[in-house]
């Protein structure tokens, strides 16, 4: 038996896809502002708090940032930890009412 490193937690990282194409399930969708995302205004890597926040891991941290809408199950923390408030969530209506 290797001895156990003290050092080393459990750590979790989310993978894009690993409950399949999940976009469908969303009642709301975020939409990004880009003339308020901090880092399209500054045109350089910036912020990225949707990002770092995301549990899903469907936000691609780059200029402009975007959201991978086909795995985004639409819980809307990016919208929340936003600080520029360049994201709303936008909510679906349902056919037929």
């Amino acid at each position: 038996m290797e001895p156990k490193d003290d050092n080393i937690s459990a750590m979790c990282k989310p993978s894009v896809g690993e409950a399949g194409r999940t976009g469908d399930w969303r009642d709301a969708t975020p939409v990004i502002d880009q003339t308020k995302c901090i880092a399209a205004v500054k045109n350089r890597p910036a912020c990225y708090l949707c990002w770092l926040y995301c549990p899903e891991g469907v936000v691609e941290a780059g200029v402009p940032v975007k959201i991978n809408l086909e795995y985004c199950k639409g819980c809307g923390v990016c919208a929340e930890e936003c600080p520029s408030k360049a994201i709303t969530m936008v909510m679906h209506e349902e056919n037929g009412k």
